[in-house]
């Protein structure tokens, strides 16, 4: 249905006379009474008695126009999701407790005017081919994967270096130590049963295996944080890492021991992509809160792929 017949037809209806229609639309009288036709002849049926005082609608004509106003709304409204500015900011954190969630919480926090829309994305490649159609407006990644650089639109930068830590359960070798090097945890399993091969946290995992002789077991499936914290608590031989500033709740029985790991500190590097094209105006501030209130460590006494672009 032509939109702007429907419009015609509804500016008729207000304003009662056809004249008076044409002149709101800036059209001739005669453009009004032939869309006022051709809706007439798609419908079947007449919209309108002309009187003395003017155009008045017909039973069918009343009942139309409230949808005839709907169907305008509901155009406006599509128009206003996709309307660079007037839409949410699309933001891809990966996982909700992830350390990009908190870095997007305290973005609302501090800009509550910004109206979001959080999404959760699997792999850099479905990341990237949604910022490039548009379908989000950026995405928390570490980049690049070896032998895959990012596409000369796509934009990055570092915001966030986020220290591992060790998660044991209370029988483990080391549940007694406030820290652990990163040295005295080979020999230890370190169960992660969500590494998935081909994605950008499996190439950081296996760097970091490969730099330290560690043994990090991807076995089993991945049932979720909970299966896995279960898991780890039940089981002296195993410990896992996870980021330090993932958020996760367990069960106090569990006595799950969580620390840090030193000389160096591994640290998983988050970055910021987006396309250079993009003009959504609160992308450029969600860019400089980031600037602001990142939180970084010093690059002495910490440890990342060489891969990672650097800062």
């Amino acid at each position: 249905m032509d939109l702007d017949i429907v419009r015609t037809f509804v500016v008729a209806a207000e304003a009662g006379r056809f004249q008076e229609a044409a002149a709101e639309l800036a059209v001739t009288q005669q453009a009004v009474s032939k869309r006022i036709a051709a809706l007439e002849r798609d419908l079947g049926v007449r919209l309108f008695t002309r009187t003395p005082r003017g155009a008045e609608l017909t039973i069918d004509g009343q009942a139309f126009l409230p949808h005839a106003r709907e169907l305008l709304r509901v155009a406006e409204r599509a128009v206003a999701s996709v309307r660079t500015g007037r839409r949410p900011l699309r933001v891809d954190v990966i996982a909700s407790r992830g350390a990009a969630t908190g870095l997007m919480r305290g973005f609302h926090r501090a800009h509550p005017e910004v109206e979001l829309d959080v999404v959760m994305l699997f792999d850099i490649e479905t990341a990237v081919g949604a910022i490039r159609s548009g379908a989000i407006d950026a995405s928390f990644r570490a980049v690049a994967v070896p032998g895959r650089p990012l596409p000369q639109d796509i934009e990055s930068v570092r915001v966030l270096d986020e220290p591992l830590q060790l998660l044991t359960g209370p029988a483990h070798a080391l549940a007694s130590a406030r820290s652990v090097t990163i040295a005295e945890l080979a020999g230890h399993r370190i169960w992660m049963p969500g590494i998935v091969a081909g994605t950008e946290w499996a190439a950081y995992y296996d760097d970091l295996v490969a730099e330290f002789g560690l043994t990090i077991e991807a076995t089993g499936p991945n049932f979720g944080s909970d299966a896995l914290l279960d898991t780890v608590a039940d089981t002296p031989a195993l410990a896992t890492f996870m980021g330090g500033q993932t958020r996760l709740v367990w069960p106090a029985d569990h006595g799950l021991r969580r620390m840090p790991v030193t000389d160096p500190t591994p640290v998983y590097p988050h970055s910021l992509l987006w396309h250079r094209d993009n003009p959504h105006p609160a992308l450029a501030t969600l860019r400089a809160h980031l600037t602001d209130t990142g939180v970084r460590r010093d690059d002495v006494g910490i440890w990342a792929p060489s891969w990672v672009i650097p800062r």
